[in-house]
């Protein structure tokens, strides 16, 4: 809920109000698209809000509240028609940040990257749904593609948000046949790519399955595909979308691709309780390559007594997962579209920080463990410059570094590839802000060993 919804708009903006927010400083956490969309409100909201806002004093409350402030703004703007608005409000529901980026884009590439972003949620749903026989399934992502021309088509499935979603499908499909033919080719590509991929792996690993399990991963080189196929292929759809718009060029495939796989390893690692816990089969995405050297079976890590073997596994996890951010962050400058841009270093921050949260930390195996919502927008209202980017990667990739145990069996190579991310971040920062970065401050260098502590206390 934001501040504005909070507070009843009947005072006028007095000149003290506006002298108490400029001295307090607080301005410097909003940006220009921010401050624009406020003046759009009548003055007694905009009076509310500064003064709301002058009040608090938590570090984290401000860049959450211009998260939350900008998109309930921003779906004024929103068409009034009932399937448009269906489409942002589950949007918002289904994929926060995302949404808060989505709306500072241009209306029409900021609609095919909304319907893009739901079709493939909904895609994901059916997937993740266990209760579904896997000879429903698999026919229904085969022709997913087929389904978003089809105004009528929905599916019972999935749970709270995601149920809403499949219910009333219907309004995303009438969206969908409301954008450009072009756009349409893209997301029609991207499902039809994502949806065989799903099933493909479904029918890979079905054979080995027992009947406690729904999902099971068995190699490493399993699990790059398949994130490769739920992720990889997202990536490379939204890069054509942005393409597409005129916006954007084409950065090297591999970028994208390598983006969206780093995010999806932090959320395989962080998801590793809700996966194991699924009713009313288990799904490991967890492959069997690795965990198989520390356990007899991947559950067995959800017991006190196989603790340190848990944080042994989970670290080569974390480890695996960290070889893809030098791709991600050697290409992050050719990005041009400041939005764009923004949306990627987002994904690439709140992975680097959802694996510093979680490694060495046996709370991913007591409870699914993210990163908290205030710290995460924190790190979201960092990366508005690629010099912000960098320190702000620097610093979660600090504070993984410092919670390295030398007796841990892969610390060295974690060790190896942590120095191999900051020497690539130093090598950035000198040539690409040489002169600049100086004069920049990092926005978490003061709150790291804040956040350090925090991460260690439940770690």
């Amino acid at each position: 809920m934001s501040i504005l919804s909070l507070i009843p708009a009947t005072a006028s903006i007095s000149t003290a109000t506006t002298r108490s927010f400029a001295a307090s400083g607080l301005p410097q956490y909003f940006s220009s698209t921010s401050i624009r969309m406020i003046r759009k409100n009548s003055p007694s909201t905009v009076a509310n809000c500064l003064r709301e806002i002058s009040s608090h004093r938590n570090p984290e409350f401000y860049p959450t509240t211009e998260l939350n402030m900008v998109v309930r703004l921003a779906e004024k703007q929103i068409p009034p028609v009932p399937h448009w608005r269906f489409c942002y409000t589950m949007l918002r529901k289904v994929f926060v940040y995302g949404a808060f980026l989505i709306h500072r884009l241009d209306p029409e590439l900021r609609n095919a990257v909304c319907i893009l972003s739901l079709v493939l949620h909904a895609l994901d749903t059916v997937e993740d749904d266990t209760s579904i026989a896997t000879e429903v399934k698999v026919p229904i992502m085969m022709a997913f593609h087929r389904h978003i021309y089809d105004r009528e088509w929905h599916f019972a499935c999935g749970t709270k948000n995601y149920r809403v979603l499949m219910d009333k499908f219907h309004h995303v499909s009438t969206a969908f046949l409301e954008l450009g033919s072009s756009y349409q080719e893209v997301i029609e590509d991207v499902t039809k790519m994502m949806g065989a991929g799903m099933a493909k792996f479904i029918f890979k690993e079905i054979r080995p399955l027992t009947t406690a399990l729904a999902f099971q991963v068995e190699t490493i080189d399993d699990y790059n595909e398949y994130c490769h196929y739920v992720a990889g292929i997202v990536g490379l759809g939204f890069a054509k979308l942005f393409h597409l718009s005129g916006i954007e060029d084409l950065p090297p495939d591999t970028f994208f691709h390598s983006v969206s796989i780093f995010a999806q390893k932090a959320d395989v690692i962080q998801d590793y309780l809700e996966d194991i816990n699924e009713i009313p089969k288990a799904r490991m995405f967890w492959p069997r390559q690795i965990w198989s050297k520390y356990a007899d079976k991947l559950e067995d890590f959800k017991y006190e007594k196989n603790s340190v073997k848990a944080l042994y596994c989970l670290n080569e996890m974390v480890t695996n997962a960290l070889i893809h951010a030098e791709d991600c962050l050697k290409n992050i400058s050719a990005v041009q579209d400041p939005a764009i841009f923004q949306s990627c270093a987002m994904t690439q921050i709140v992975a680097i920080g959802t694996l510093a949260s979680c490694y060495n930390n046996i709370q991913v195996f007591r409870g699914v463990e993210k990163m908290r919502y205030g710290l995460a927008t924190k790190a979201v209202h960092g990366t508005k410059t690629i010099s912000n980017f960098y320190c702000v990667f620097h610093d979660f990739t600090c504070i993984l570094k410092s919670k390295i145990d030398d007796n841990d069996p892969n610390a060295t190579k974690t060790k190896d590839s942590i120095e191999a991310i900051l020497k690539v971040l130093q090598k950035l920062r000198n040539l690409k802000m040489e002169g600049l970065i100086s004069k920049e401050k990092p926005l978490l260098i003061k709150e790291v060993p804040a956040v350090e502590a925090n991460i260690k206390s439940i770690g």
